[in-house]
């Protein structure tokens, strides 16, 4: 059985157990999840349907055909023409399925035009969102999600050094040259896309806890907020550090930086299984608020990472959701003084059966290389 049938047949199990009859997905990241296959969201019907028994079926455009057979397990398409009418597809479907009046769980991202279709081809049918079946199964990473993710960690970590190692030669870039900068090395790396959108805040563009880049020149002394990654196999990195390239930081700095450094060890040692996700954002945060910077601590110590970069469970205060091994999530604490500088140091972490396995190992420190 592949991961991805085996995958499907645990979403059944969690469909009967919440009372479902089916999941429809489309194309988004639970569909990848389930089946294999991948694409954008588009024009088309194309759905992935999946009965709380038996085996699934795609509804799709006949001209995905060899695409979802070369990479999917799933066998039994339904295919369409474009001089089809694919409600009526769906419907015989349905039928077959016995799900007609069932209660189906959608993709959460799916298009509120094909929703509607939904409710108008199945009427007598209830709805209800994906997520409350797919954001548990999710949340434990498989052997060969967590490959995937460690690879991205090491394409982010090589990209990490090699950066730092611009030293002088950083300075007068502008924050757009230095993101593109990054973009370039972590495609050379061996990342397939870029996670997000790159960020290089430099300065006081640093205190913007999700600036991108824009046209500021980094200048001698400038603090710089790098946070990037890259997929691999649809699994993305996602780290940050906080570097001078060159030249005496500002007044203050270090202390901030190293405070920073602190909590997000304070939190990474916190992280074990059974403990409240909770606790692990208030062993930062208790770290920052001692030292006097709680109110410049304005965002949660991190979010889950799967094939979403940010996904269930999320390290925030009020989440008593217990770890357990397998879960993958950001730990991201950050110091953010208006004007002047801000800082952020971010690693992904695993959770194992006695503790926790870091997926970056670049250099925390400030200085370049």
């Amino acid at each position: 059985m592949s991961a991805f049938e085996d995958r499907t047949r645990r979403c059944q199990q969690r469909l009967s157990a919440v009372g479902a009859d089916a999941a429809v997905l489309f194309p988004s990241t639970n569909l990848f999840y389930a089946s294999g296959f991948r694409e954008e969201p588009g024009e088309r019907h194309l759905f992935l349907v999946i009965p709380s028994d038996g085996d699934p079926a795609f509804v799709a455009p006949e001209m995905y055909d060899a695409q979802i057979r070369d990479a999917s397990w799933v066998e039994d398409l339904r295919l369409w023409s474009d001089g089809d009418d694919p409600a009526q597809v769906v419907a015989d479907l349905a039928a077959e399925f016995e799900i007609r009046g069932g209660h189906l769980l959608v993709d959460d991202t799916m298009w509120a035009r094909f929703t509607q279709d939904l409710r108008e081809t199945l009427p007598e049918a209830t709805f209800g969102l994906a997520s409350e079946v797919f954001d548990d199964l999710r949340m434990r990473k498989d052997d060969a999600e967590l490959d995937s993710l460690r690879r991205a960690g090491e394409v982010a970590d090589r990209v990490s050094v090699e950066i730092r190692e611009l030293g002088e030669e950083a300075i007068g870039m502008t924050e757009t040259e230095l993101a593109d900068e990054i973009e370039r090395r972590l495609a050379a790396a061996g990342g397939e896309e870029v996670a997000f959108g790159t960020i290089a805040g430099s300065g006081p563009n640093g205190a913007k806890p999700h600036h991108r880049h824009e046209d500021r020149e980094i200048r001698r002394g400038d603090p710089v907020v790098l946070d990037f990654g890259a997929s691999v196999d649809g699994y993305p990195g996602d780290q940050t550090r906080t570097v001078v390239f060159a030249g005496d930081p500002p007044e203050g700095y270090e202390e901030v930086h190293e405070t920073v450094r602190k909590a997000q060890q304070a939190a990474i040692e916190a992280t074990e299984p059974g403990v409240p996700a909770e606790e692990i954002d208030r062993a930062a945060r208790e770290v920052i608020e001692n030292a006097g910077y709680g109110e410049e601590f304005v965002h949660r110590t991190g979010h889950g990472v799967g094939l979403d970069v940010h996904e269930d469970p999320y390290i925030v205060a009020g989440n008593e959701t217990e770890l357990e091994a397998g879960m993958v999530f950001s730990v991201e604490p950050g110091i953010y003084l208006p004007g002047e500088f801000g800082v952020r140091i971010e690693d992904l972490v695993v959770v194992t059966e006695s503790g926790c396995e870091r997926l970056n190992d670049s250099p925390r420190t400030w200085e370049s290389l």
